[in-house]
């Protein structure tokens, strides 16, 4: 198995796929692995790349330095080309100061987990002034089932000291109805928030051609 992007064959390589056809077109693993250049003796660079994925999913925007290096493969100058991307683009895009007229606003930060093959449940936290806080993944689930308790999604939140909090996850069949289980979730979510006094803004069920907004349709 090729360690590195060059040992590709060129139509799968991520550079090349990126100067064709934009960085749109390149997954977050693909997009990763440019940044990452090449894997070790033991991990192909993709490999690598997944478990770092893992690793941003979970702390979200307060990702460090140290959080990168546990990752066998990455050492010091890997995840510093990683974190200083990531504030690069922080600085110049804000994501965690996006002021929110409504809820469904912070599509625009988690869209790309729509083509996720398993639910990503996402907790957004939001301060007094309805800005973005920070996203993490809570829970990563199989198809359509993804096991959601309050203390995993209010644990961050309590400590990022938000007032408000949206939570969000993909549909990976396409279908944005919400089951059974998302209602009761939302219920559950909705009246810890209350005994806290974080108010849930939203639930937000999406996929790669739409959204469900529990808000929209009065069902908060």
């Amino acid at each position: 198995m090729p360690k590195r992007i060059s040992d590709l064959p060129e139509q799968d390589r991520p550079r090349e796929k990126l100067q064709k056809n934009g960085a749109d077109a390149l997954s977050d693993l693909e997009l990763l692995s440019i940044l990452i250049g090449s894997g070790t003796s033991k991990s192909h660079v993709t490999a690598i790349a997944k478990k770092i994925i893992s690793v941003i999913d979970e702390k979200g925007i307060r990702l460090a330095v140290n959080d990168l290096t546990k990752v066998d493969g990455i050492g010091i100058a890997k995840a510093s080309i990683i974190i200083a991307a990531f504030e690069f683009v922080r600085r110049r895009i804000k994501p965690e100061g996006l002021k929110i007229k409504k809820p469904v606003d912070v599509l625009q930060l988690i869209q790309h987990y729509a083509d996720r093959p398993q639910e990503h449940f996402i907790a957004i936290s939001v301060n007094g002034a309805n800005e973005v806080m920070n996203i993490r993944v809570v829970t990563i689930g199989l198809v359509n089932q993804s096991q959601v308790h309050p203390r995993e999604i209010f644990a961050d939140i309590i400590t990022d000291r938000a007032s408000a909090l949206i939570i969000a996850h993909n549909h990976p069949s396409g279908n944005l109805a919400p089951s059974r289980n998302d209602i009761l979730v939302t219920d559950k979510i909705k009246s810890a928030g209350q005994i806290l006094g974080i108010n849930l803004l939203d639930h937000i069920i999406f996929g790669k051609k739409g959204y469900y907004s529990f808000l929209e349709q009065k069902q908060l």
